[in-house]
């Protein structure tokens, strides 16, 4: 906001040196107010951009080593397992929660802009929320949701999630569903559609379940969709699962990931 202002001072600026300064015509004179204008838009927009990409990038850094020290130990623990599976995942989530908060106080660096770019507290919150779910700050999250911007298939899904734990009406998760995925590519409605179609089968709607899984596969080709519609399809409802999708599925919490904690086999000559 505040670099609107100024570009229109620094337009009008310009334009009374043509006019009044140079005694330029009206028609120059605009057009070189409107001249300023944009380059001077453009020239801040372009380093406060740059400025705000450095700062994701930095918290996206503090990520990205968290999950890699994370791997590792999770490497190490196939040679040497630890002694329960409540302890190890206990630790992943300990050692989790120290890396996402560092990232959240990081992202705070990012509200010096809120003067400059009149969106930035809502990206912050858009961001801030999805660390907390990582976290499964709750409270956090819901506090998070009305601030949020819900633009791409993982935050639209995340807000689903949170409606199935919440227990929200279905007419309003169908809202949800149904802006989220409007205008969605080939292939980018997956996730969504298997949260959406998990849920109603969850809630006893398993022929709308079908029916959205049905309207699904209209833009996707994949997998995970194809088999639990077909699951729907021969009233096999017991072998409907997302498990196929991986850890982009166990993220949203709706269901937590069956471990077999794997011991090294001694071997005797």
């Amino acid at each position: 906001m505040v670099t609107l202002f100024i570009a229109i001072a620094a337009a009008f600026g310009g334009f009374s040196a043509a006019h009044w300064g140079a005694d330029l015509g009206l028609g120059w004179s605009v057009f070189l107010g409107l001249l300023t204008f944009g380059v001077f838009q453009f020239a801040v927009g372009y380093f406060i951009q740059k400025r705000v990409k450095a700062d994701m990038t930095t918290v996206q850094c503090i990520l990205e080593a968290g999950q890699k020290r994370l791997q590792q130990k999770m490497q190490r623990w196939q040679m040497r397992p630890p002694g329960s599976i409540q302890a190890a995942q206990k630790e992943i989530a300990d050692d989790t929660r120290v890396f996402v908060k560092d990232a959240l106080a990081a992202t705070e660096s990012l509200r010096k802009y809120k003067l400059w770019v009149p969106m930035i507290e809502r990206q912050m919150a858009t961001a801030q929320l999805q660390l907390n779910w990582m976290i499964r700050d709750f409270k956090a999250v819901d506090a998070l949701m009305p601030k949020a911007m819900f633009l791409d298939p993982n935050t639209v899904a995340i807000k689903l999630a949170r409606e199935q734990m919440l227990d929200e009406p279905i007419e309003k998760m169908e809202k949800t569903y149904t802006k989220g995925v409007r205008r969605l590519r080939y292939n980018q409605n997956v996730l969504l559609a298997a949260t959406w179609s998990w849920i109603l089968v969850k809630r006893g709607k398993v022929d709308e379940a079908f029916k959205a899984l049905t309207e699904a596969l209209k833009n996707s080709d994949n997998e995970v969709l194809k088999r639990n519609h077909e699951c729907l399809m021969n009233n096999r409802v017991a072998h409907f699962n997302n498990s196929g999708l991986g850890d982009q599925w166990y993220s949203l919490l709706l269901e937590e990931p069956k471990v077999k904690m794997q011991r090294p086999r001694s071997v005797y000559r």
